[in-house]
């Protein structure tokens, strides 16, 4: 902790350091402390994102370790019972953590998350029939009910209902899965299957999109930024997605126009930045971290800088992120004396006081992530924009810096962009700053002094981390379609009444397995042997040198081993494990790793012990670990596993 906050001290002192004086002792300075913040983001990253998805994992029913009592695939928000209760779950949640999941699992095939992917639609296509206190299927004003008890019943008890935002979320992380589907040849599962549970939501959406609802912090009954921007981004993609299965979304292409006219609305060009609900009477500022989600819940990157969807690097969202996060400068203790330009602690709304009003973790993720995906699309084409909008945030990081288009090359350009990483960066190292020995993450932080509050083991929180890291490693998601929209010259609260039916096809066909030569592979067998040359020129590998890589902190004269249902995994013999590396570990990060000829295609389930001098086996806790050998050109893979305590 004292080296992370010697680091913050750093950043801001080479913030404050003006470069313009021409002292070559500043320039030193400030790209030494980008480089700490820099190396010290990579490790923490490094270390907590395995742990980070086996909590998010641990979390899930039925088979995760601290889900139990949930059913398959039901995300629970966090393990505690009481102080507080939120041992339920949330439709909004679950939608947020499974499109990060979904996401995951598209950039990289992995058959374990797939089977997540699939029980949790089942479960939403059950949840979506529950009757319940905001209404039913048959008008579907009861899909926007906020939470249900974790086997699936009605939550009956007072509430902020309806949530609207559910049914839009939810749309969007199924059309996630249901594109890879389709772009793998199994357009049939995602017609018959994934499909009727969208088309319910998308019909909701398209119903009661002008009504108002609670936010996402279930506290204001208003119109939520949040929950537009959501709404519309469903009806977009859900609209292109009906038309690849070869059906219609009527409803999603006459009103989603006018949602976007609507969502215009909350952006107040006279104190320059969003007003998160309107609509509403609460007394607050309206300067909110749900403005800031939405950005990053927008991101397309084939959009540019567009400030009409809120892109990241838009000069709308840049300003807003501004006077957001400055917002928490002066009311945090933890935030005490950092400077403008230098990352802090970022909480709901600074008139927040659930738990006395603290930062989040998701929330100071957010404001990290915000600025990579801006820092992905600036690289990607290659310079960055200065308007009289976003002027004041860029001159937190040169002081001399005027309106204008700087391309990449100039020293304008350099100065920018290597702050702004440097400042991202520094919202990760406040994270990693207050983050446990374990990598835990709760919901909260202390205000005064950074100790963990809330709820333990909050699944958005580590949902939160995954997506930042992926997103500071430049691997973003698919285009959602934001490129090229227009606003309508008019707002109209068009709407469409909505036909529900009950999503009753929830059985998914067998290994629906990645394509590598443009035709899907089999469903019929867990192995594919694949042999054609594909589109790019290469031949498919037959076999694949799979390097496991386990984080297990271990005592000394202990080992670890991996064994499994293979004969190359010694057929669940322990005597017979495959003993791994430890050439490479630390205390920091204490990695354990092998590496295995395996067959393409091959379908693998295994788990690590721990083997101690005396020869005393200790096995890591349920579920075994489930690996599908990816069917491609790739003739190397990694796998990525922590120890399941």
């Amino acid at each position: 902790m004292r080296f992370l906050s010697q680091l913050h001290i750093l950043a801001a002192l080479a913030v404050l350091f003006p470069t313009a004086l021409g002292l070559p002792e500043a320039g030193r300075a400030r790209r030494d402390a980008q480089q700490l913040l820099k190396r010290s983001a990579d490790s923490f990253l490094a270390t907590e994102s395995p742990i980070a998805l086996q909590n998010l994992l641990c979390n899930i029913g039925a088979s995760g370790c601290r889900a139990s009592g949930a059913s398959s695939g039901i995300v629970v928000a966090s393990p505690d019972k009481s102080n507080p209760d939120y041992w339920y779950t949330w439709t909004r949640d679950a939608a947020l953590v499974f499109k990060a999941v979904i996401d995951r699992f598209t950039n990289s095939y992995d058959a374990g998350l797939q089977t997540q992917i699939q029980n949790y639609i089942a479960a939403q296509a059950r949840l979506q029939g529950v009757s319940n206190p905001s209404g039913s299927l048959g008008d579907g004003a009861g899909l926007a009910e906020p939470k249900f008890y974790v086997d699936l019943s009605q939550y009956t008890g007072a509430w902020g209902r309806p949530q609207r935002d559910g049914p839009a979320l939810r749309a969007i992380a199924l059309i996630g899965y249901a594109k890879w589907l389709v772009s793998n040849g199994y357009t049939s599962t995602a017609s018959n299957v994934v499909w009727p549970v969208i088309k319910n939501d998308l019909a909701y959406v398209g119903q009661y999109w002008n009504n108002t609802g609670f936010d996402l912090w279930e506290e204001v009954s208003g119109s939520s930024f949040f929950t537009v921007a959501s709404q519309h981004r469903a009806l977009v993609e859900g609209a292109a997605l009906a038309s690849s299965l070869g059906t219609s979304c009527s409803a999603c292409t006459s009103v989603a126009p006018q949602v976007l006219c609507f969502l215009q609305r909350f952006w107040s060009s006279s104190s320059n930045y969003v007003i998160s609900n309107i609509n509403t009477n609460n007394g607050r500022s309206g300067k909110d971290a749900n403005s800031i989600l939405t950005s990053i819940h927008l991101f397309d990157p084939a959009a540019g800088c567009d400030a009409t969807t809120f892109q990241p690097c838009s000069d709308k969202a840049l300003a807003n992120h501004k006077v957001v996060t400055d917002s928490f400068r002066s009311i945090y203790t933890v935030n005490s004396g950092i400077a403008q330009g230098t990352a802090i602690s970022v909480g709901r709304y600074p008139e927040d006081s659930y738990y006395g009003g603290n930062p989040w973790y998701l929330n100071t993720l957010a404001a990290a992530e915000q600025l990579y995906d801006a820092l992905y699309v600036w690289s990607k084409q290659g310079s960055i924009t200065v308007t009289s909008t976003s002027l004041a945030f860029f001159k937190d990081f040169s002081s001399s810096v005027t309106a204008g288009t700087y391309a990449a090359g100039s020293s304008t350009y350099t100065t920018l962009f290597n702050a702004i990483q440097a400042y991202a960066d520094g919202y990760v190292n406040v994270v990693a700053q207050y983050t446990p020995s374990d990598g835990s993450l709760t919901e909260q932080f202390s205000r005064s002094n950074g100790t963990p509050l809330s709820a333990h083991h909050l699944t958005w929180s580590y949902a939160a981390l995954l997506t930042a890291a992926a997103s500071r490693a430049g691997t973003v998601p698919p285009s959602w379609g934001a490129a090229g929209l227009s606003v309508p010259a008019q707002c109209y609260g068009t709407s469409v009444a909505g036909s529900y039916t009950s999503a009753t096809s929830t059985s998914f066909p067998a290994n629906q397995t990645p394509i590598s030569t443009g035709t899907a592979q089999p469903s019929t067998t867990a192995t594919a042997t694949a042999t054609t040359t594909d589109t790019t020129g290469c031949t498919p590998a037959s076999s694949v040198a799979v390097t496991f890589d386990e984080l297990a902190t271990t005592s000394f004269g202990q080992s670890i081993k991996i064994v499994g249902n293979i004969p190359e995994l010694g057929n669940w013999d322990p005597t017979k494990a495959v003993a791994l590396s430890a050439g490479s570990y630390t205390s920091a990060n204490p990695l354990w790793f092998a590496t295995l000829s395996l067959a393409a295609g091959q379908v693998v389930q295994y788990k690590y012990i721990n083997v101690a001098s005396s020869g005393a086996v200790t096995w890591e806790k349920d579920p075994n670990h489930t690996y599908t050998v990816p069917v491609s050109c790739a003739t190397a893979v990694v796998k990525n596993d922590s120890w399941q305590a």
